[in-house]
């Protein structure tokens, strides 16, 4: 036996003085810290925060910002990318709308085993949240004034072959994997939505947090669950009371 593990075993069992002494030790050691005093520590918190949004907004303006619209195909007028720069895997060509705000921790890929390049188009005024994925098979449309909220999921492609044994030899999806996703303007995916490829969300439909779209779902509607279905009908701004 390795003679750390078997020293770090000894330490938690605890079984004597002295190894219990070095587990509250390491434990003390995990937790220590200067203590807070507030009339000093309050100022350098606001120091802080100044100092990295300061920098954040460097990094976006110099950085971030112009080396992915060398990526994009225009140039995306006031396109807002905050917490970094998006990871973009794999032949996708993205043409972006303006105004569209865009999670640095956000995966973009493109199907590599195609007849043709993937892709991505979006809007203006578009919302995109933290740790969203948009895997495009062949295309992917969002409309104007969209908003996927975090962890979003669009899957034009699923990356695996249904039958194991391609799965197991590496082998890509096929093409009847694939499928082209819309989603028209005004649409809203909560947190956690995953859209399947094939799926077209009609105008001003919403849906609720954790569901799945496997089929198209109509226009000016709430729906949700797994599978997504159609909850109720919602107003159109001038019904509202």
């Amino acid at each position: 036996m390795n003679a750390s593990l078997a020293l770090r075993r000894w330490v938690k069992r605890r079984d004597n003085p002295l190894a219990d002494m070095i587990w509250r030790a390491a434990k003390a050691r995990r937790t220590l810290a200067v203590p807070s005093v507030r009339v000093l520590h309050r100022p350098l918190y606001a120091l802080h925060r100044a100092a990295s949004g300061l920098i954040h907004e460097l990094l976006r303006g110099l950085w971030y910002t112009p080396l992915f619209r060398a990526r994009l195909e225009g140039q995306a007028p006031r396109l807002t990318l905050y917490a970094g720069m998006p990871l973009v895997i794999g032949p996708v060509r993205m043409r972006f709308g303006s105004d569209c705000r865009v999670s640095g921790i956000t995966t973009i890929t493109g199907r590599s085993n195609g007849e043709t390049v993937p892709e991505l188009i979006l809007g203006s005024n578009i919302d995109i949240g933290w740790q969203t994925t948009i895997a495009v098979g062949r295309r992917i449309v969002i409309g104007d004034n969209v908003r996927l909220a975090g962890r979003a999921l669009l899957a034009g492609y699923p990356g695996h072959p249904l039958d194991p044994t391609d799965r197991a030899r590496g082998l890509p999806d096929t093409e009847d994997q694939v499928g082209d996703i819309v989603l028209e303007d005004d649409v809203w995916l909560a947190t956690g939505v995953s859209v399947m490829a094939g799926v077209r969300i009609g105008r001003g439909t919403v849906v609720a947090a954790g569901s799945v779209v496997t089929k198209n779902l109509p226009a000016g509607v709430l729906a949700g669950g797994v599978p997504a279905r159609v909850i109720r009908p919602l107003k159109a701004p001038h019904d509202a009371a």
